[in-house]
């Protein structure tokens, strides 16, 4: 079940309409009080949230699902009229997983609907368990350790540092490091990957210092 909160009722029908008809369960909600009261009935496997909102805005409804044990992880795709650098940041510092900007083709949206479930799915469990020095990270699990301590990621903060861990000592492009986990071409919108490493840095602790800048190249991961 997908949830797709959208004020705008010609939108909210279209996409409905588009995802039901390719396989995608979905409803719709006009804004976030429905929202709420919905997600206590039962959660769903991706939400497409609209940032512009009646009452509650999207970028609070965001903030309050990652405050949220059951709903820290849940993908989140961010849509919204604004097409600016700064609400692309702003989604993506508070937890949003990917964002796409009005108007957007329906092929498009189905298509990052569709690579971010796949990436939600579980994973094998084979190597579940990666370690570099006092971090661990268990894939099957979704759960990671620095020092000891657990440490809450969002999906693509966890995505991003399993792919650092699993290519230990590899310096990754950002180009790389961009596709790897986003999965698209993100041209002209590197600081995606900038804000992300800070964060991970920053909720990471002493561990932090594990992930290494190459200056104009990308980044990697290592014991120091």
């Amino acid at each position: 079940m997908i949830y797709f909160v959208e004020d705008d009722a010609g939108i909210r029908e279209l996409v409905l309409y588009t995802l039901n008809n390719t396989g995608l369960e979905a409803k719709g909600f006009a804004d976030a009080e429905a929202f709420w009261a919905a997600l206590q009935r039962g959660g769903p496997k991706l939400i497409l949230l609209d940032i512009m909102l009646p009452g509650e805005d999207g970028i609070s409804v965001l903030k309050r699902l990652r405050r949220n044990p059951g709903t820290a992880r849940l993908p989140i795709i961010m849509i919204t009229a604004k097409d600016t650098e700064y609400d692309k940041v702003l989604g993506f510092e508070n937890g949003a997983d990917d964002y796409i900007a009005k108007p957007f083709g329906m092929m498009e949206l189905l298509a990052r609907i569709k690579r971010l479930l796949e990436r939600t799915k579980n994973e094998s469990e084979e190597a579940s368990v990666c370690r570099i020095g006092a971090l661990s990270l268990d894939r099957q699990k979704r759960q990671v350790q620095a020092q000891g301590e657990p440490v809450k990621l969002t999906l693509k903060e966890f995505e991003l540092l399993l792919y650092l861990m699993k290519n230990k000592g590899i310096v990754l492009t950002r180009e790389q490091l961009l596709n790897a986990i986003w999965g698209y071409d993100f041209a002209g919108e590197s600081r995606t990957l900038d804000v992300h490493i800070r964060s991970l840095r920053g909720k990471l602790g002493e561990c932090g210092d594990l992930i290494e800048t190459v200056r104009g190249i990308g980044y990697r991961i290592g014991e120091n």
